[in-house]
């Protein structure tokens, strides 16, 4: 039997919705859950399935399916950190809606389903197989969220919430959207603005080579942050073959910033005390734009086109000010940068079955990204002429300051689909990918890479609940234009800026990762496991960058390096001691690598890599009350978090990251909910190890041990739908 995702989009949600209905009329509930649609093991839960629960939103159903992952993004990232184009699916699970993917890269898959009404959902899949009919690739499994027709309906969704924080500060927020469905278009239509108010204060001690005193350092940073957002989603149903989606973003993140800082000489007799004051006021925005359509042909070849264009935008000013005892200032510290980074991407792409058991995608990318990018340094204590385009203080040179980047890439693939038999699939893709890169500014040059990136994805239904993966594939990471030039340090209060790299390469990895998961009977919960190795290439770490006159790192190419990782997620409702309702989850993972040091010259692993984590969370719906609450827990495995740089050496250590909440529906269908985040009021801590002259010289010349945290935030929610 064919699968019926390669019907149109309308056939599809009626084949289906008779499907899952007829299970539910037969098999009841909790057991429709567990059984399988076509030949991929793919599990449908009805709307019936959460009645007990009261959802309000999608995202309210899928909360209560166990073994969810929902990723947050829709895949890409951002530009600049090497997220250009549209990428893969990655792991854990990708959200589609009405077996499509929202048309752009920035939306958040989370918020897209918080503004989904439930009453407008018929029915949720979880594909669990591969399918050239997916507009995803890469996931280990897919939800789909397939909605009712309503010929003409409407809703809207709104939300008030309030942030409190440890330092007695309220922040408001809230959100209102409209969604529906007039004929043949659907849309959803976003505003919100929601508080990103941030109080750090951190304790710096610090001794000197010798191991006598050096000084204590008390910051106090409060980041002043709201997110503004605005956002509409469409889809448009021509006919029964023809199909459009459209989406625009608009968001407004400044984050201005003030900082005290209060600095107590312990190597100096007196205890002399310094006070300083920063003010960086931080204005962030950025857009998007981007829409695709799909045909589909009698023969149920499809063929699709997708545009996206989009812009982000950073900008701050940092300025530094000694404080005096009779109030005076004098400033000693001028930093302005900014980075505006823009992207435009075209993809096409056909499919077409080859027969009962194959068919076939083929088609190509093609992506512009540009980054200009500047940077402006003043100091006090300099020689020359001070100038007022740097605030009054003496322009310094930074190499690789003032840079224009533009790549343009293109990628032609091909993707197969080969149902070997009714259990067994292989997806194999081939992606040939080659850019330019042009740098011009302070330093000008061009260069290109191609290269050839396979993949093979093996899936096995051991039975209809057991399944193995087996996944081989080559990726290649793209450059971070902000590696490419000099940008601001915000880590080291010693140092202004980090130099950066114009020769730097995209490194890449083999990719081998083995992957089974077990579905447990009645509903009762999901087992993964997933054990995976990366062997990587031109691997990217910090390298020296020196001149004559100074010592410097920037990101560079280092060679080979190796990471495994071991992966135990379960999901389970708490059924053997009778109380179903209670979803517990926990994960454990475990992490090792090993890459040659270009600094010391010895075997040492990642840097900021961890060696594993812990989380453990659970969910208990009470539906006669209407109530549900739930917590988490979430620690990483100290003693390998570790940053190797040319004249010093970092290792964090964090307590764990503990949140709660409580929710209920009330007043009809108004959801009242209260989160507690960091509720133990946890930290993070570095000790940094700062040397005189190289690393490889081993001289100590200071030991600092920093600790800093945000306090604990309560948050109260009033959400519902008219």
């Amino acid at each position: 039997m064919k699968n019926p995702r390669f019907a149109g989009t309308g056939n599809y949600r009626r084949a289906t919705r008779g499907l899952a209905l007829s299970l539910a009329i037969a098999l009841g509930s909790s057991a429709q859950a567990q059984e399988n649609v076509g030949d991929d093991s793919t599990i449908v839960y009805p709307a019936s399935y959460f009645t007990e629960y009261a959802p309000v939103t999608a995202m309210d159903m899928i909360n209560r399916i166990p073994g969810m992952n929902i990723s947050g993004g829709n895949g890409g990232g951002n530009a600049s950190r090497g997220g250009r184009g549209l990428g893969g699916g990655g792991g854990g699970t990708q959200v589609i809606i009405n077996g499509k993917r929202t048309a752009g890269k920035n939306n958040n898959t989370r918020a897209v389903l918080d503004r989904i009404t439930a009453d407008q959902v018929d029915y949720i899949e979880i594909i669990r197989g591969t399918g050239g009919d997916l507009d995803v690739r890469g996931s280990t499994q897919v939800a789909n969220i397939v909605l009712f027709e309503a010929q003409a309906s409407s809703s809207i969704s709104y939300e008030v919430n309030a942030d409190y924080y440890h330092d007695g500060e309220y922040q408001p927020g809230g959100s209102l959207s409209y969604s529906g469905q007039s004929g043949a278009l659907g849309y959803i239509i976003n505003a919100s603005a929601e508080p990103r108010y941030d109080h750090n204060v951190s304790w710096e001690e610090s001794v000197l080579g010798d191991f006598s005193p050096n000084d204590t350092i008390a910051e106090e940073r409060i980041r002043e942050q709201t997110s503004y957002e605005f956002s509409t989603n469409l889809n448009y149903e021509f006919s029964e073959r023809t199909s459009a989606r459209f989406n625009a973003l608009y968001a407004q993140n400044d984050n201005p910033t003030s900082v005290q800082r209060f600095t107590t000489d312990l190597a100096s007799v007196s205890d002399d005390l310094t006070i300083e004051r920063e003010a960086i006021p931080g204005e962030r925005s950025n857009w998007e734009i981007g829409g695709d359509i799909e045909y589909r042909f009698d023969n149920g070849a499809r063929f699709k086109l997708l545009a996206i264009a989009n812009e982000n935008d950073e900008a701050s000013t940092r300025e530094r000010f000694d404080v005096y005892s009779d109030g005076s200032e004098e400033k000693n510290l001028f930093l302005d940068s900014s980075n505006v980074i823009t992207e435009r991407i075209l993809r096409s792409s056909y499919t077409m079955n080859l027969g009962a058991a194959h068919d076939i995608e083929f088609g190509a990318e093609a992506a512009r990204t540009e980054l200009n990018s500047a940077l402006m340094l003043g100091l006090q204590d300099a020689s020359g002429t001070p100038a007022a385009s740097h605030g009054g203080l003496v322009p310094q040179d930074v190499s690789n300051a003032n840079t224009t980047v533009e790549e343009m890439r293109y990628e032609p693939f091909a993707i197969h689909n080969w149902r070997i038999n009714p259990r067994m699939s292989l997806e194999s893709s081939l992606v040939y990918e080659y850019s330019e890169i042009e740098q011009q500014g302070d330093f000008n040059q061009t260069r290109d890479f191609t290269y050839f990136k396979p993949k093979f994805d093996y899936r096995f239904d051991v039975t209809p609940q057991i399944q193995l993966r087996m996944l081989v594939e080559k990726t290649v990471r793209q450059i971070n234009f902000v590696d490419f030039v000099a940008v601001t340090d915000n880590d080291d209060d010693d140092s202004n800026t980090l130099a950066g790299n114009r020769n730097l390469r995209p490194d890449y990895w083999w990719n081998y990762n083995f992957n089974a998961e077990y579905r447990l009977p009645d509903d009762i919960g999901v087992i993964s496991a997933n054990l995976y190795k990366h062997h990587h290439k031109d691997f990217r770490q910090r390298i020296d960058v020196s001149t004559e006159d100074e010592l410097a790192s920037a990101v560079g190419n280092i060679g080979s390096g190796d990471m495994w990782v071991a992966d135990l997620r379960t999901s389970t409702r708490m059924k053997f001691i009778n109380m179903p309702n209670l979803l517990v989850t926990t994960r454990t993972q475990l992490r090792t690598s090993e890459v040659r040091d270009p600094f010391l010259g010895i075997d040492r692993s990642f840097d900021n890599f961890e060696r594993g984590r812990f989380e453990f969370g659970f969910r208990h719906d009470i539906p006669r009350w209407r109530l549900n609450y739930g917590f988490n827990f979430n620690n990483r495995f100290d003693g390998n978090y570790t940053r190797y740089d040319i004249v010093d050496l970092e290792t964090d250590v964090g307590d764990p990251w503990t949140s709660a909440f409580v929710e209920f529906i009330a007043m009809g269908n108004t959801t009242f909910r209260f989160d507690v985040r960091n509720i133990a009021e946890g930290v993070n801590c570095r000790e940094r190890y700062r040397y005189d002259g190289h690393i490889r010289d081993q001289i100590l010349e200071e030991y600092e041990k920093r600790c800093s945290g945000s306090g604990r935030v309560m948050t109260f929610r009033m959400s519902g739908t008219f």
